[in-house]
């Protein structure tokens, strides 16, 4: 049994805090170039434009890239022979979220639904873990924005309205969010499980970098489909039109019953922040 320090977990969580909403991933980053060099419209030129001066900036000055710093969600993996001393792993993680955010001077967005007091500190964050083999941990961090995860859902399909339903939906659900995700967005399809386990996979396939292609070549198929479909709409960036409304689509698919066909639709905007760490 392999015991990880608290205080590692602490500082490697503020720290991914930080990175992330500071520095534009490189995947994105040569998607916004490649989209640029496409478009044709000088109003998507421009934008892509802006959002490249943004990145150089926001890596310069260390200012958030995007003022909405995100709720902060987390994928752990925890090897079977790893423990965490000093605290609960689920404490060590909030902990680093309250001094990164608060290191970073990051927003904290986080509030009760109903009265809107802010936590003041952005915790809780959403932890999802995992049980694997081994003596690791892998903590997987994303900074997900309100204003795509509103443009995000959930529906229960009919098994009968298969592929041809699914992607109905998808491009429905872009087209009736339009600007409002400020594309270019990411999409992060979950097919199958359950009501509760779809929307999840669907967050976790946005984890996947833009230019990693499914190793499946039927889903992979499935993923090209839907970007070509969701991208002939002509939103374009920031809704002012162009070739490029949707720089990657990502679906991830688990086992669901029969008499079901699960779909979440997860939206990530452009500023698709995540970070990875392993102790």
């Amino acid at each position: 049994m392999r015991e990880i320090k608290a205080s590692d977990i602490i500082e490697a969580v503020a720290d991914m805090c930080v990175r992330a909403t500071t520095k534009l991933p490189e995947d994105v980053r040569r998607s916004f170039e490649k989209a640029s060099a496409q478009e044709e419209s000088p109003a998507a030129q421009e934008i892509f434009r802006q959002l490249l001066e943004n990145a150089d900036l926001a890596e310069k000055t260390g200012l958030p890239l995007c003022q909405d710093t995100g709720y902060a969600v987390f994928y752990v993996e925890m090897g079977e022979d790893a423990r965490v001393g000093g605290s609960s792993l689920k404490e060590a993680i909030n902990e680093g979220v309250r001094q990164g955010y608060e290191k970073g001077f990051l927003r904290k967005s986080v509030c009760h639904p109903m009265t809107r007091a802010n936590t003041g500190d952005n915790t809780p964050a959403i932890i999802h873990i995992d049980l694997v083999k081994g003596d690791g941990l892998k903590i997987s961090f994303m900074a997900k924005g309100g204003g795509s995860e509103n443009m995000s859902r959930v529906t229960m399909l009919a098994p009968a309205q298969g592929w041809e339903g699914i992607k109905k939906f998808v491009v429905n659900r872009v087209a009736e969010a339009g600007p409002n995700p400020c594309p270019p967005i990411i999409l992060g399809i979950g097919i199958g499980g359950t009501f509760e386990r779809a929307p999840s996979i669907a967050k976790k396939a946005l984890l996947r970098k833009l230019d990693d292609v499914h190793p499946e070549p039927e889903i992979a198929a499935m993923e090209a489909e839907l970007l070509e479909e969701v991208n002939r709409l002509g939103i374009g960036p920031m809704g002012l039109g162009g070739k490029t409304t949707c720089l990657g689509v990502k679906i991830a698919m688990a086992p669901c019953h029969i008499a079901s066909l699960p779909l979440a639709v997860n939206v990530q905007c452009h500023s698709a922040r995540h970070e990875e760490v392993e102790l």
